[in-house]
């Protein structure tokens, strides 16, 4: 399991960002992190793959602080899906989805065939294998998107930490992606993913922690804890959590959903 004990982060001599998170991920869980902006949900998610150093507390993976860990190990652990990608150089979206490879690879050695076949099926489970040989920095935002999660699960990491995988995308890829992380977790896989959707959580969460002011506002299921009035106090606007219900081909389907005031 992922465990975040007690951390803290500031950057430079600012206010701290985080003052006192705690939160823990086992494997077959998608745990997703909700909070107003600046709250620091990206500033977590980079501690926990120790992009930042942490001034308090510490972050461990399978029992083994993060911080100890060699680069190459702990990205055979953990794969990391960015809220957007610097990448300007003219790959393909099949050699962007095989560099998640890498931590796979002795250094300078070439994909193998095995690198190859992971890489065509994380694109396939994405469908984005009709656009493999299209260059990354010319598709559109969700399009990279898409490609940028085939690379996290083309690495084969058990841990994936997604910062807001669905920005970006249409309703229609939403629900693939919100899919993709649901199968993924009843594979075994740990997710630990954002979004600015909290009805997204009743899709495709095990467990959802909200985050307010650098501190663990509520942390659970989410028929507990995506509620009226942890939205209402977290947001700070007035949201009504009801339950809907919808007959389809295949039957009557029952969600929460979230309703926000709009006077």
């Amino acid at each position: 399991m992922i465990e975040a004990k007690h951390v803290q982060f500031c950057y430079h001599n600012d206010a701290p960002v985080l003052k006192d998170v705690s939160f823990t991920l086992e494997k077959g869980e998608s745990l997703c992190v909700l909070g107003p902006n600046g709250t620091g949900k990206t500033t977590l998610f980079r501690c926990v793959i120790n992009l930042h150093k942490l001034q308090g507390g510490k972050v461990l993976i399978d029992g083994k602080n993060s911080a100890s860990l060699r680069a190459e190990a702990r990205a055979r652990l953990i794969a990391y899906v960015p809220q957007a990608s610097a990448l300007t150089f003219p790959y393909t979206v099949r050699e962007t989805v095989l560099m998640g490879r890498i931590a796979h690879q002795k250094l300078g050695a070439s994909p193998s065939h095995k690198d190859k076949l992971a890489a065509e099926a994380a694109m396939e489970r994405l469908d984005v294998l009709h656009m493999a040989q299209c260059r990354f920095h010319e598709l559109s935002g969700g399009e990279r998107q898409l490609v940028l999660v085939a690379r996290a699960l083309a690495q084969q990491a058990e841990y994936l930490v997604l910062d807001e995988p669905t920005s970006s995308l249409d309703y229609a890829n939403q629900i693939r992606i919100l899919q993709v992380i649901k199968h993924l977790a009843s594979d075994g896989y740990a997710i630990l993913m954002t979004s600015h959707l909290p009805d997204q959580t009743f899709l495709a969460a095990t467990r959802v922690l909200m985050l307010k002011d650098g501190l663990v506002f509520a942390c659970g299921a989410p028929e507990a804890t995506v509620t009226s009035q942890n939205l209402s106090a977290l947001y700070g606007l007035d949201v009504c959590v009801t339950e809907a219900q919808a007959t389809f081909a295949a039957g009557a389907y029952k969600s929460k959903v979230c309703i926000p005031s709009m006077p």
